[in-house]
């Protein structure tokens, strides 16, 4: 039965992050394109209907995942619908009648069909919620929503949320209070695009880019939008972690910053000292200050670093560089990219081609009191080109990275594949600071490798698939 103060519940304008995605969903509504999901694996003395109620409870919270999306003649609007509102989904797969089937194969293919089917936008609920018991003490948490209402730190939020409640319900202190209503990051949202700080954020981006390299476009409508992506998990160092924690404190750096920055000066390796700069991508959280840190939702933008590199420069001086470059970026972050792209003239069905990309997510897994937690991404959206996704502890432990790359880029993905991790090691070892950044990235693969392609062009580009859409 409809709710009867649905009526009465306001009807929101999308924010220009969301409208990105609704408009790729009108180009490509038969793609599970932009799909976001999670597991977690919780293993222990887990009680279990604690978790459940702490399930429930987040499906309230949560406002985003209940969202409704319509179009109409003053746009796609969205409202919070009670309807949608997640139902939790609860399968005991210990006891599997198909002998064949072990509990968690099982439950691993029921979520990689999930994440292979199209969200209808326009008519479907977009959130998933489900909790899978696939032994006497292990059990798979499952959320799958949409990037037009969550990013990755959102879904944090939504985890570290569950895990505090849980914590609650066995008597210890909630780490994290209740979420706040999505209708306040809107509210903020607004007033944020009609203050004097987003007139000055965009004077900065304008200047900031001014003699910058041309950022390619590209058209969403494309028949080859999403092709399915190389993939690489390289194995790392069992010390990296130390020595990147290390090497980030001589330079008065976090580590999260250090390794963007010295991933980002490996994407630019060929650029010639003293010539032009290229552009390299990077998430930014955009939370820092708004109500938005206890908000899931789409807030995530994306900024494009200008790497360049002077005559002799050793790796020390261009850290210092850059890292000031990049808390400038940080410091006027919250303009829109999609604003960026309106201010240098693309139009519907275009956007900015965000390659190449490195995304550091330093986010520890939640906790369960008595049992051990361990996160996965099973879904994060399309990348554009060629990514670099980095992942650990909020302490750099657990440290993986992944390699995601178009096809049309092999010869740069067999590079990163070989010659980013060992890049690395040499520019975290003492002393490295004082080398130029040009000896520590050659190396006898560097000398030999394939010459890094040039940025796409506009008609050339293309992102890449998620990692389990053709699943």
């Amino acid at each position: 039965m409809p709710d009867p103060t649905l009526a009465e519940r306001p009807w929101h304008a999308l924010t220009l992050a969301q409208l990105d995605f609704w408009e790729e969903f009108r180009f490509h509504p038969d793609r599970p394109l932009s799909t976001v999901a999670h597991c977690t694996v919780i293993e222990g003395d887990l009680d279990e209907a604690a978790l459940i109620a702490a399930l429930h409870q987040i499906a309230q919270e949560a406002e985003v995942l209940a969202l409704r999306f319509r179009d109409g003649p003053d746009g796609p609007r969205q409202q919070v619908d009670p309807a949608r509102i997640p139902v939790l989904r609860y399968h005991d797969l210990r006891y599997e009648a198909d002998p064949e089937s072990a509990p968690e194969p099982a439950a691993r293919k029921m979520m990689e069909r999930d994440i292979a089917a199209p969200i209808d936008l326009a008519q479907e609920p977009l959130a998933a919620l489900w909790l899978m018991r696939v032994g006497e003490n292990r059990w798979l948490w499952y959320l799958r929503g949409h990037h037009i209402v969550l990013d990755g730190y959102g879904v944090s939020l939504i985890e570290r949320r569950v895990a505090a409640l849980y914590a609650q319900t066995c008597g210890q202190q909630a780490g994290l209070g209740p979420l706040r209503p999505f209708e306040q990051y809107l509210t903020e949202e607004e007033r944020y695009r009609a203050s004097p700080q987003h007139a000055r954020d965009g004077a900065y981006w304008a200047q900031h880019l001014a003699d910058g390299p041309e950022l390619s476009v590209l058209k969403k409508g494309g028949e080859d939008y999403g092709c399915s992506a190389l993939g690489a998990e390289p194995d790392l160092p069992a010390d990296l972690p130390d020595a990147l924690r290390r090497a980030a404190a001589a330079a008065d750096l976090g580590w999260p910053d250090l390794l963007t920055l010295l991933s980002a000066a490996w994407l630019a390796r060929d650029l010639p000292e003293g010539g032009p700069g290229r552009a390299v991508w990077l998430p930014y959280m955009s939370r820092l200050g708004s109500v938005s840190a206890t908000i899931p939702a789409l807030v995530v933008n994306i900024l494009p670093l200008v790497v360049t590199r002077r005559t002799g420069e050793t790796l020390g001086a261009w850290l210092g560089r850059s890292g000031a470059t990049l808390r400038q970026l940080r410091r006027h972050g919250r303009y829109r990219v999609e604003q960026l792209a309106a201010d240098h003239g693309q139009r519907e069905g275009e956007r900015f081609f965000f390659s190449p990309l490195v995304n550091v997510l330093p986010f520890d897994p939640p906790r369960f009191p008595g049992c051990t937690a361990r996160r996965e991404v099973l879904a994060a959206g399309p990348g554009d080109g060629f990514n670099l996704t980095w992942a650990a502890a909020a302490d750099g432990a657990g440290l993986a990275l992944w390699i995601d790359a178009d096809p049309a880029s092999a010869p740069a993905f067999e590079a990163a594949r070989t010659g980013l991790v060992p890049f690395l090691a040499r520019a975290c070892t003492p002393g490295a600071a004082e080398i130029p950044l040009a000896a520590l990235l050659a190396s006898p693969a560097a000398v030999t490798r394939p010459r890094a392609p040039a940025p796409a062009q506009p008609n050339a580009a293309r992102p890449i698939a998620g990692r389990l859409e053709d699943a």
